[in-house]
């Protein structure tokens, strides 16, 4: 079985970092801005290069925190998913808050701009015009869709001219695998890369004994067994502050998970 390493065509590394929590949760929070521009820094110096990020996070602080992180690297050599909040989806919302967050990180563009949830009270043309013209302008080099299930990727879809929506990121680990079942076959007979958040859930995997067992089985831990098992199907992005959790989740892009036991494991 192979591993996706490419994004939307891009070649990337085998897990990216998630950023949630870093600066801040609905509000910023300035006290561990250091540590976490030092995590970021960990994760690209032993070999993450895609960082997801959203300008949700901390009011826009999280994105601030990107920035600095990435602002000593090539920026060609960077992957950076952002995501426009579900009240900011009117055309112009969406253009302004993409040039805000390019902003905030010190970047001329974004690789990867997402809606981060849907909004039923705008309509998706609109939503999908506006990316489409990020696109066109360069503020924007990729454009995908978050939390939108089977009939709302397929009307994304549907709206657009002049690109392609590449990416859904969506809640998917091994204690949440309900996407299995339509979401990330419709995304594979469409070319839409999933991208899992939440991936190792947030390290609770005591409760599921197949994965323990599994995990004894490789001589690995539960949470690289479980990031293993998303990888199968889509594109892991764990949170970490940590430079040693980090270590471990970087291992699990070297467990060779034969196909019966990810079947054992799916089952």
């Amino acid at each position: 079985m192979v591993m996706k390493n490419t994004l939307c065509g891009h070649e990337v590394s085998d897990i990216g970092i998630g950023t949630w929590g870093m600066g801040g949760g609905q509000t910023p929070e300035h006290g561990h801005d250091d540590k976490h521009v030092e995590a970021i820094r960990y994760a690209i110096d032993h070999g993450i290069n895609v960082i997801d990020t959203a300008e949700m996070y901390a009011s826009g602080h999280t994105e601030e925190i990107v920035g600095k992180a990435v602002s000593s690297y090539d920026r060609k050599d960077i992957f950076i998913i952002s995501k426009v909040w579900h009240n900011h989806l009117r055309h112009e919302s969406v253009v302004e808050s993409a040039r805000k967050s390019a902003a905030r990180m010190g970047t001329d563009y974004i690789d990867l701009y997402l809606i981060h949830w849907p909004n039923p009270s705008v309509p998706i043309k609109e939503t999908v015009s506006a990316l489409e013209e990020l696109v066109s302008s360069g503020v924007v080099k990729n454009i995908g869709v978050s939390n939108f299930d089977v009939q709302q990727l397929k009307e994304a879809m549907e709206a657009t001219e002049h690109t392609r929506i590449c990416a859904n990121q969506i809640e998917y680990n091994y204690g949440t695998r309900q996407a299995e079942e339509e979401l990330i076959p419709f995304c594979e007979e469409n070319n839409v890369d999933v991208i899992a958040y939440t991936p190792i859930m947030k390290g609770r995997t005591m409760g599921h004994s197949k994965l323990l067992s599994m995990s004894k089985k490789y001589g690995v831990t539960p949470v690289q067994m479980s990031l293993r098992y998303v990888m199968e199907k889509a594109y892991a992005i764990p949170k970490s502050s940590n430079p040693a959790h980090i270590d471990e989740l970087l291992e699990a892009g070297k467990i060779q998970l034969m196909p019966d036991d990810y079947r054992e494991l799916s089952s």
